[in-house]
């Protein structure tokens, strides 16, 4: 299934899209995917797989955490496309979020005439995943990524912030495909005790310049939370709230896995009361 399938089933069940984050490789590799399998079946119907990275400066403590564990345990690219194999398995779509150096320096940058970004793409393709959602890449910085993303069908999801003017949203929203991410606070990431009043316009004016749904992302913990932004938004991306109930069971997998699924079914509950 394809991220715009997932969307377009929601929006035929009346609700928005939960769609749900975890670094690969947190706890460690098997861990996380049985912890993104646990999310599918609670309710997600996207999933995104987050690249660990060493200059994590979008990232809250939260997630910071989760990732530096996982890059403590030696998690490779590699690892990542196959949590990304695992999980689209299931027959949820699957996409992985990511800073770019990574993907620009994957299997050692150019080389033999053939760039990282292309490699990427082609092993991200190969393991079933719908996409990438690029936090520190603009669109008009990337002609490399949409170029291989087209080549090898994959979704390129951009971000559009509060401080975006209208023309800068249009043309962030005519290079995505799959969906808009809508970041819905200003600063890292990270849930909150409350939703931003800054998102529902943002959402309203990136939909002036699109027919592809809108995602609201950064701060949502909660069912009530979820079914506020889901009034609104075409999608619901909650991504430090899943970490954070494995990182309250440190030494307790059982456990964290009964609290992620809770979790997700609390904000499943709360995308369909939206």
């Amino acid at each position: 299934m394809s991220v715009a399938t997932a969307f377009e089933k929601a929006r035929a069940d009346g609700r928005a899209a939960l769609v749900g984050y975890l670094p690969a490789g947190f706890p460690d590799v098997a861990g996380g995917i049985d912890a993104l399998r646990a999310m599918v079946d609670a309710g997600c119907d996207v999933i995104e797989v987050g690249l660990p990275y060493s200059d994590p400066v979008m990232d809250g403590p939260t997630i910071q955490a989760a990732a530096q564990q996982a890059l403590d345990r030696g998690i490779r690219t590699a690892d990542v496309l196959r949590t990304v194999e695992a999980v689209a398995a299931t027959g949820t779509p699957t996409v992985i979020m990511t800073y770019w150096n990574p993907v620009e320096r994957y299997g050692g940058g150019r080389r033999g005439g053939q760039s990282g970004v292309e490699r990427f793409a082609a092993d991200l393709a190969g393991a079933g995943g719908a996409g990438l959602i690029t936090p520190d890449l603009t669109p008009d910085s990337a002609p490399e990524w949409i170029a291989a993303a087209d080549r090898h069908d994959l979704d390129k999801i951009f971000l559009v912030a509060p401080s975006s003017t209208d023309e800068r949203i249009a043309m962030t929203t005519a290079a995505c495909r799959g969906f808009v991410y809508a970041t819905a606070v200003m600063g890292v990431t990270g849930a909150r005790s409350t939703t931003s009043d800054l998102a529902e316009p943002l959402v309203a004016r990136t939909r002036k310049t699109t027919d592809l749904p809108v995602g609201v992302g950064l701060g949502v913990g909660n069912g009530d939370q979820a079914a506020e932004v889901a009034s609104y938004a075409d999608g619901v991306i909650v991504g430090s709230a899943f970490v954070r109930a494995l990182l309250d069971h440190p030494d307790d997998r059982a456990a964290g896995l009964r609290a992620l699924s809770a979790l997700t079914a609390d904000l499943a509950d709360g995308v369909r009361r939206g």
